[in-house]
């Protein structure tokens, strides 16, 4: 059965912003508070906000019962999470979706929020992989703010992307899945893990070393998360680390060379990631990809 999409915003809905992972202060989000209102939304800032427990917004405790109140409550119909970092893990398998079950609402971030949007699509429930409220106005992040606006507010999306020397040319539907490489081999048989067969994956991460990104597409390879994939989209692998002795594969190459043996469509460059041009992406929502020669380009089904 496909995912579940949440009711699309309309001007006057009220939406939250919560810290289940990093802290954000009030000064920090004010900006964002006030693009968020001229696209006609209330805003309600979390308990998680403005509050800090090292470098977290708050204790876990804090965090998981800001989360779970937004979630819970019906008059909230989008959760914005301000930013990533590290400790959504931390409180997911506390967290009571009951409530979200019988008024479902959209969740939107990336990073570390890809805990988020794996744990709802487990569920059957599509989120939003997106430009976070800290990073609204990131200079040369414009587009990347208008596609978070369009998928929040249900409007018609395409992307096209130039043409990869790397890809793989053919046509995918499925649902997509995916976001931070790290957190997607984090999320391997715990709670929130997700089938990829049949879907089109998405990858993205940011400061990891070489060699690291191989051993997780080993680890993705060995528990068959590429083997009976529909597609994939390669987006941003920023500032990559090496060792003194180079490992000598781009991540781009890395992922080829796992990736690349079974046959499905392959897109390299698309924009999503940890850099300014990161476009929203809908967890869950099928989707065509279509890889030319001239270029790729991703539909919304």
């Amino acid at each position: 059965m496909p995912a579940t999409a949440p009711p699309f915003l309309r001007p006057g809905d009220q939406v939250a912003v919560v810290c289940p992972a990093r802290k954000a202060s009030h000064e920090e989000l004010a900006t964002a508070v006030a693009t968020l209102e001229s696209w006609g939304l209330r805003v309600v800032l979390g308990a998680s906000t403005n509050v800090e427990y090292h470098q977290f917004g708050g204790t876990d405790e804090v965090r998981r019962q800001d989360l779970q109140q937004q979630l819970d409550n019906p008059a909230i119909r989008a959760i914005l999470c301000a930013r990533g970092g590290y400790g959504t893990t931390r409180i997911i398998d506390g967290i009571d979706f009951s409530g979200f079950v019988r008024a479902p609402k959209w969740v939107a971030g990336f990073s570390d929020i890809t805990t988020l949007n794996c744990h709802l699509l487990a569920r059957g429930y599509q989120s939003i992989h997106g430009v976070m409220p800290l990073l609204f106005h990131q200079e040369g992040g414009e587009a990347s703010l208008e596609s978070l606006r369009r998928a929040l507010f249900g409007e018609a999306t395409r992307y096209e992307v130039p043409a990869h020397p790397l890809n793989q040319l053919g046509t995918a539907t499925g649902e997509l899945i995916g976001g931070n490489l790290s957190l997607l081999q984090t999320l391997t048989g715990t709670a929130s893990d997700c089938s990829t067969a049949g879907r089109i994956l998405f990858l993205e991460d940011i400061d990891e070393y070489l060699y690291a990104i191989d051993r997780m597409l080993v680890h993705l390879d060995r528990t068959g998360k590429l083997r009976n994939l529909a597609g994939l989209l390669v987006g941003h692998f920023t500032t990559p680390q090496d060792n003194a002795v180079p490992y000598g594969q781009t991540p781009n190459e890395i992922i080829q060379h796992y990736a690349g043996k079974y046959g499905f469509p392959i897109a390299y460059g698309f924009p999503v990631g940890h850099e300014p041009q990161n476009m929203a992406l809908i967890c869950g929502r099928p989707s065509r990809l279509t890889v030319e020669a001239t270029g790729a380009r991703l539909d919304y089904l």
